[in-house]
């Protein structure tokens, strides 16, 4: 499964090459690919945990997100299958995951592949669309359409079925933001995304026909995978399909609870996640409860991280060998500093001065659970120990800071240095993790008011 937007981590490779050279030498590969087409080396972002956050590069460098994407994605999906063995049966993207899947079925070629994403900025580049956006919404698709019937709001559509209690609409900023309202007026959980288009409506049908246009001038091969896709609602069945796709990725709803059905109908019982987080394979969870899901960078992880959570999948899950990687030698103290907090319960997980409950990273996740949902007026349940605060709930680096505040003022710590970045720790257990790595206020800083940190 390859993610679209939300799917970005600053650094989610850093580990990870550092045990497995397959990594930088693919990223080396893909930087050079992205400057032939005027764009950033993917690498700097991928492998610096201070890049900026998604919500900078979406307000700020979206084409760099774009190619950050699509390189993390890539090398995952070469790791996978070069490096483990990994032989899928079909591939599946999500939004702008699709063209990536695109390029790792082998329609297109590493280069053409970073030159199609180019070729999507340059479009909107060209024909600007008009004022829209996104909105989440916390109900079914069909829940969704009558929301939008007896509203009356026909400019606003369906943009993604993500799940059984999740869907995205999308449409001229004004009307969507009636829709939200009323939805918040109804009780139900409705949530402005962090994008400057509406994307998957016909507001962007110039921009479609200009993508399609430049599309047409890149290489296509026969494809080595099935894709199905889910824009389309069926599998690619050669060169007109990949016209097809392209022609409606902007323009057409993404159908991703249906197609996830049928390919579990069809004897999908594992989905395997190539992109940073844990997006797609959050979804499919709740769409066809019981499956069997694997995504090797829900955190940033090392080259045995992945080998575990490969071999977790089940006894014969995967086709091929799965390498269990001898542990890497690396100098414990960073570990034993920041334990890569991003919620993976390593060492770190108990460093700390005093018996003040930090090291209970299970309870300081419930504490931390009912502070912050308290503050923000969301239901406990909603903010699960890896819901991403930025992506899925909305959550901006300022209210993260102010109340990441509250809670090292809560148990007592002191805060990371000026400068460090809060928002590189995504989650909740990532938060309680970089708690424990807190030293203890002494008694004169208590009170004393607290340093800035960088969102």
């Amino acid at each position: 499964m390859f993610p679209g937007q939300g799917a970005y981590l600053p650094g989610a490779l850093a580990p990870l090459a550092e045990d497995e050279p397959l990594v930088r030498e693919t990223l080396r590969v893909l930087d050079r690919a992205a400057g032939r087409v005027g764009r950033s080396a993917p690498s700097r972002l991928l492998l610096d945990e201070d890049a900026p956050s998604l919500a900078e590069l979406v307000v700020r460098s979206p084409a760099d997100l774009h190619v950050a994407l699509f390189a993390a994605e890539m090398t995952l999906f070469r790791l996978l299958t070069e490096r483990h063995g990994l032989r899928p049966t079909v591939l599946i993207g999500h939004s702008f995951g699709e063209l990536v899947a695109l390029t790792a079925a082998g329609v297109y070629g590493l280069d053409d592949g970073m030159a199609l994403v180019a070729a999507r900025d340059d479009a909107f580049a060209e024909c600007p669309p008009g004022e829209g956006g996104m909105v989440a919404l916390a109900v079914s698709a069909s829940r969704a359409a009558g929301l939008l019937t007896g509203l009356g709001e026909w400019e606003v559509t369906l943009a993604a079925d993500n799940g059984p209690r999740q869907c995205v609409v999308s449409g001229p900023a004004a009307a969507l933001e009636r829709v939200r309202a009323a939805a918040e007026t109804l009780g139900i959980g409705a949530t402005r995304l962090r994008v400057p288009y509406a994307f998957h409506h016909r507001m962007l049908a110039g921009v479609a026909d200009d993508f399609a246009r430049r599309a047409a001038g890149l290489r296509t091969g026969q494809a080595r995978h099935v894709l199905h896709s889910a824009i389309l609602g069926r599998r690619l069945d050669g060169p007109d399909g990949v016209a097809d796709l392209v022609a409606a990725h902007l323009v057409r709803p993404t159908r991703f609870t249906e197609a996830v059905r049928r390919l579990h109908a069809d004897g999908v019982d594992l989905f395997v996640e190539c992109g940073p987080r844990s997006v797609l394979s959050d979804l499919v969870e709740a769409t066809v409860p019981g499956v069997r899901v694997v995504a090797p960078l829900r955190r940033r992880v090392g080259g045995r991280s992945v080998a575990d959570a490969l071999a977790g999948a089940g006894p014969g899950a995967l086709p091929g060998a799965v390498v269990s990687l001898p542990p890497p030698e690396r100098d414990p103290a960073p570990l034993l500093r920041a334990s890569r907090v991003d919620g993976d319960g390593g060492p770190g997980a108990g460093v700390g001065a005093g018996g003040d409950g930090v090291r209970d990273r299970e309870a300081v996740v419930e504490t931390l659970r009912s502070l912050y949902a308290t503050a923000l007026g969301y239901p406990p349940e909603v903010l699960t120990e890896d819901a991403d605060l930025e992506a899925d709930l909305g959550v901006d680096s300022i209210k993260q800071t102010e109340l990441f505040a509250q809670a090292a003022a809560r148990y007592g710590r002191t805060l990371p240095a000026e400068g460090s970045r809060l928002t590189s720790y995504t989650t909740l257990d990532a938060l309680a993790g970089l708690l424990a790595t807190l030293p203890a206020q002494d008694a004169g800083a208590r009170g004393a008011g607290t340093r800035e940190v960088s969102a």
